[in-house]
């Protein structure tokens, strides 16, 4: 109840001058109603995992990529799968592997007697872009999708090409093994608007699984019927940018990413493990990815807590930790706590 008293007291104010537009509000009730059945559809197939659900829509609606950690078999490929087939858009795989060229990724230029040179293109021109066990290329292979994920286009050779839109990059990485991998870029890590974790699933929804998997079913029998189409997304991603957020909260935001860059002036006990903090896509992350979440909830604005929300995808793949820290195994979800503790809402 304490803490519920605290959260009104925070709304209270944030909201006491915000003017509702009625359009907007529309809006945003008819986006909210759309991905309620969207998650709706996912469980069709994708069983459990309505948080790792909740933050790919909401990284799709701030129109950012995803990095997702996980154990082999946890769903990673198939929630993408059924995401791009339910939103009506083009689903392509890139497997990673350390023979992989960057050519391979976004496509090649070509000569043929009688018709000259020509540009054959990647399978990165997709709406949805599967970028499975990213960490098992080498460096120069990762950075191939920085211009596609950051620009949303492409360069082969001499020409340049837009990409579809939406551009939607999922990379996943698996975190037990070691051997045959290349630590990710941090200039590449920090085009990723949001780091999720995914976890093992519970008993009962384990349960459930035994009798929706891709082992005894083919993914057609699920029928799953497409609900949005690019434009509708494209709209989605506009609505967002309208959402109200509060000077007050900016000013939240950018204190939030002060403290992960000078921990000393605002006590923080970890702060002595942490090497640098995050960059400006850091605060840029927070500002659109809270709008999102706030669409989520059916809001035309944002509050403090929408900003809690997002706080650990956003940061735990910015905060980087010195020797001392890596040492001691410090985990940067304690240190993104104690931030979002110590911080206050001004």
């Amino acid at each position: 109840m304490e803490m519920d008293n605290k959260k009104i007291k925070e709304l209270d104010k944030f909201t006491k001058e915000i003017k509702i537009d009625p359009e907007l509000s529309k809006e945003v009730i008819e986006i909210k109603t759309k991905l309620d059945a969207v998650k709706k559809e996912i469980s069709k197939i994708v069983v459990g995992q309505k948080k790792t659900v909740n933050s790919f829509l909401e990284a799709l609606l701030a129109n950012g990529h995803v990095l997702v950690e996980g154990v082999p078999g946890i769903a990673k490929t198939l929630l993408v799968r059924t995401l791009s087939v339910i939103t009506g858009c083009i689903f392509s795989r890139i497997q990673f592997t350390p023979d992989l060229l960057p050519t391979d990724i976004v496509g090649i230029t070509m000569y043929e007697e009688g018709k000259g040179f020509y540009s054959v293109k990647g399978p990165v021109f997709a709406n949805f872009v599967l970028a499975d066990e990213i960490n098992r290329a080498p460096p120069k292979v990762q950075s191939a999708l920085l211009e596609s994920m950051q620009e949303k286009q492409v360069t082969i050779g001499k020409e340049t090409f837009k990409l579809p839109k939406p551009f939607f990059v999922m990379a996943t990485q698996n975190p037990i093994e070691n051997l045959g991998t290349y630590v990710l870029p941090e200039a590449q890590i920090d085009r990723f608007i949001f780091k999720i974790k995914m976890s093992y699933p519970s008993s009962e929804e384990e349960l459930e699984i035994l009798h929706k998997n891709m082992t005894t079913h083919d993914f057609s029998e699920f029928q799953l019927v497409p609900l949005l189409n690019q434009s509708e997304i494209g709209r989605m991603q506009n609505v967002v940018k309208k959402i109200y957020l509060d000077k007050k909260i900016e000013q939240y935001i950018i204190s939030i990413v002060d403290a992960t860059r000078n921990p000393e002036n605002f006590n923080l006990e970890l702060g002595k493990y942490i090497a640098f903090g995050g960059s400006p896509r850091s605060s840029i992350a927070l500002f659109i990815a809270s709008k999102a979440r706030a669409v989520m909830d059916g809001r035309t604005y944002v509050t403090p807590d929408d900003v809690k929300q997002v706080a650990h995808n956003v940061l735990r793949h910015r905060i980087l930790l010195n020797y001392e820290g890596q040492a001691e195994e410090i985990n940067t979800e304690k240190i993104i706590d104690e931030i979002l503790k110590r911080v206050p809402v001004i």
